[in-house]
């Protein structure tokens, strides 16, 4: 059977078994547990069963509600976290034991040798890599000169047509 066990000073020990498919945890008596602790909103969250996980789910608390420190507004609880509401901590305990904590790495990872400085500088100047099988090549200009001949045909066409007004208007 689950339960959560208040760890707080001042009401140590006090536990709630989560019989129900939905617990309500607040600080008014409407509450299937209430804590009566200012840091704790009427209504503040609820401990939900959904077959073998346990959810918390925050209901827009001032304080929040927080697993193992972290701000929640829905999350599954597994036995041995720590669930803090306002300034209350309680613990979810269950009949299995909690896993065991990952032991941390005590070793250095080796990382695999990668390019060394001198290896850099000799592909700057051009010693070993060859661009043209990299698939990189010099860019054209093909469309900057089509522009600009474009641009010379227009402009001679605006010239020969104001001369031929010049001409039409000075007859």
């Amino acid at each position: 059977m689950a339960k959560l066990v208040v760890l707080s000073v001042g009401m140590t020990g006090r536990t709630q078994e989560l019989k129900a498919e939905k617990t309500t945890i607040g600080r008014v008596e409407d509450n299937t547990f209430q804590i009566a602790e200012p840091s704790v909103s009427s209504h503040h969250c609820e401990v939900l069963l959904r077959g073998k996980d346990i959810v918390v789910r925050d209901l827009n608390s001032t304080n929040g509600s927080y697993i193992n420190g972290e701000k929640i507004t829905e999350s599954v609880m597994k036995p041995g976290q720590i669930l803090r509401l306002g300034q209350v901590e309680m613990r979810l305990e269950t009949d299995v034991p909690a896993a065991p904590a990952k032991k941390p790495i005590d070793q250095t990872m080796v990382m695999q040798r990668g390019v060394s400085l001198t290896e850099l500088e000799q592909g700057a100047r051009g010693g070993g890599f060859d661009t043209k099988s990299a698939g990189f090549s010099k860019k054209t200009n093909k469309g900057s000169k089509i522009f600009w001949i474009v641009a010379a045909l227009v402009g001679l066409l605006i010239v020969g047509g104001l001369l031929y007004a010049l001409m039409i208007a000075g007859k």
